[in-house]
């Protein structure tokens, strides 16, 4: 900011200063005018005529004074307009000084000391008196204390009485004093002045770069949302060709591609849903289901999944055994301990990977590696999105960098405290500490897991405007023995079910159809079409927290493309098998009213 609008700024709350005070300060010296007249006259002060001429003087100008400081505040300046403000107040403050000058002539009878004494002392006092209410401003003081003092210091300088000697000498100090410490006083205002408008310049600063950064950020959440739906579509749909084709009957060769296909897949499956739980965390759309659980399986679960990745790489993945049971949520849990574990494999060339636990002020799982080591000024920024170490080449081989920033955002989800250790070439541990449950027994055993029996088949309705995914998910679900009607729209579906008596078992629906479609409504309108509850299944690739949010609400099963074939056979089977269960207990309910 140029130094002369600060010089405004400053000048400018000095003089509002000044008229704050200054009312106060008039209306004073006033009431000391009157009290000083009224004892003198007391006193025997023979000048009545001189008397009465000065109060009227002190009436005039203390009545403009306030006049003046009521205007002020009535017009509220702006602060380049404080120089003529200022002026009139210098004037008043002048005329005030003149006034107290005047008094001793005007009061006094001529040669009674004690008289002009006590003159003296109440312009004086009040002379100190404005250095305070004045002070803010320098030349509004100076414009009182001189043409009070100066003609007193001449005066006195040309008496001939011992009297006048000892003002002579007296008064120059006193003027000396009295401007020394008003000039301090107005410097030290000055400074604390300037150094407020700084602080307030650089608190306004810091908040238009904090909502520069807010908006930064929601454009990237918007951008990403909308990038992430328009890539997720293209890759949903080869996601389900390879499903679709994996139950062709091919050659070796041609088997092998299709491996190779799915697995580039499965990467940026793996890249999409890490874009995607940073949305959903960043949206607070991820709720805990919070239970006691033992640790034990699911660390056994992660080094499994993992063994086959450690082997390939010629590393040690070693789990430590553990028998505590704990009270969180074993989903969140699970995911945070995924990726800690992908995280030690992926920077450890050598060596080995241990997972263990210890129970101190609750279980302190931790993961330990024989990595590289990270630096101590790196060990906070790792947590943060898209943050790699040694991995300026962007190599997605080593991930995307988000796997830390979910585990650190799960931790503070769960309110478990997340912590790092480590150093250069000695490795690192990562540690979370997880409530243990109060009782260290469960109380159910865990039933056993029911067979898989082979699929139902059933009637499914497809609604997703991409034609490319229309025909690999009727391709795919077709391979499986499911009838297949797809359609790009609610009314496109609705023409072609019309003639079909047939109920159908389940919906899928993509969440943001063509035209402002909304795959809620389009699944709602279907079921009251049918007047049924149907089982049904949203598909959506939006990443949008707002979007995410609504479409967890509507409390419809959302999956995320792209699906994995695993994944959506599993989904299509439980909730037809689930349906078929409710349809055939319907029947019997129905058959045992009839039969009675």
């Amino acid at each position: 900011m140029p130094r002369e609008v600060v010089s405004d700024r400053i000048r400018a709350e000095q003089i509002r200063m000044l008229y704050g005070t200054g009312r106060v300060g008039v209306i004073a010296a006033a009431v000391s005018a009157f009290l000083l007249a009224g004892a003198l006259q007391f006193i025997g002060s023979s000048s009545s005529l001189g008397t009465r001429l000065w109060l009227a003087y002190v009436v005039v100008v203390v009545t403009g004074h306030l006049a003046l400081c009521r205007r002020f505040w009535r017009a509220a300046p702006a602060d380049a307009a404080w120089r003529p403000w200022a002026l009139g107040f210098v004037a008043f403050s002048g005329a005030e000084g003149a006034m107290w000058a005047l008094a001793s002539a005007a009061l006094t009878t001529p040669g009674q000391v004690d008289q002009q004494l006590l003159v003296l002392v109440v312009a004086g006092s009040v002379a100190a008196g404005a250095l305070a209410v004045f002070g803010t401003y320098l030349p509004a003081f100076y414009a009182l204390l001189f043409p009070f003092a100066v003609p007193y210091a001449i005066a006195a300088a040309a008496g001939g009485r011992p009297f006048d000697h000892s003002l002579a000498i007296l008064f120059p100090i006193y003027i000396v004093a009295f401007a020394v410490l008003g000039r301090k006083i107005s410097a030290n205002l000055v400074e604390t002045l300037r150094l407020r408008f700084e602080n307030e310049d650089l608190a306004r600063e810091l908040r238009i770069q904090k909502e520069a950064a807010e908006q930064a950020n929601i454009a990237k959440s918007s951008f990403l949302a909308a990038a992430s739906h328009d890539l997720r579509q293209p890759v949903h749909a080869l996601s389900l060709l390879v499903g679709a084709l994996q139950g062709h009957a091919m050659s070796d060769e041609m088997r092998g591609l299709v491996e190779h296909i799915g697995g580039s897949v499965a990467a940026m499956d793996g890249l999409f849903n890490s874009l995607l739980d940073i949305s959903r965390l960043d949206a607070g759309v991820v709720k805990t289901s919070i239970e006691e659980f033992a640790i034990q399986p699911l660390l056994a679960r992660v080094c499994r999944d993992y063994g086959d990745e450690a082997e390939t790489r010629g590393l040690g993945l070693v789990l430590l055994p553990c028998s505590a049971i704990v009270r969180s949520d074993p989903v969140l849990i699970e995911r945070i301990l995924r990726n800690l574990v992908a995280n030690a494999l992926r920077y450890t060339e050598s060596g080995r990977v241990v997972v263990g636990c210890r129970r101190r002020n609750g279980l302190r799982i931790e993961v330990w590696d024989t990595g590289r080591g990270i630096p101590p000024d790196q060990q906070q920024q790792i947590f943060r999105e898209f943050y790699q170490l040694a991995n300026s080449e962007r190599d997605r081989a080593k991930g995307l960098g988000l796997g830390l920033a979910i585990v650190d955002r799960l931790a503070k989800l769960l309110d478990c405290r997340l912590s790092l250790k480590s150093a250069p070439g000695k490795g690192s541990v990562f540690r979370i500490v997880v409530p243990l449950a109060h009782n260290q027994v469960l109380n159910a055993a865990l039933a056993p897991e029911a067979p898989l029996n082979a699929m139902p088949r059933g009637l499914i309705l497809v609604i997703d405007d991409d034609a490319a995914i229309q025909g690999a998910m009727a391709s795919l679900l077709s391979s499986w023995g499911h009838e297949v009607v797809a359609a790009g729209s609610l009314a496109e579906m609705l023409e072609r079910v019309e003639t079909s008596l047939r109920r159908p078992d389940l919906l899928l629906c993509d969440y943001r159809l063509r035209d402002g479609e909304n795959g809620i409504d389009v699944i709602r309108r279907l079921q009251s079409e049918y007047n049924e509850a149907l089982p049904a299944v949203l598909i959506t690739g939006d990443t949008a927290p707002d979007r995410l949010r609504e479409a967890r609400e509507s409390g419809l099963i959302l999956l995320h493309k792209p699906v994995t074939n695993i994944k959506l056979r599993a989904t299509v089977g439980n909730l037809i098998r689930a349906n078929i269960g409710d349809r055939l207990k319907d029947a019997e309910i129905s058959g045992s009213e009839q039969l009675s």
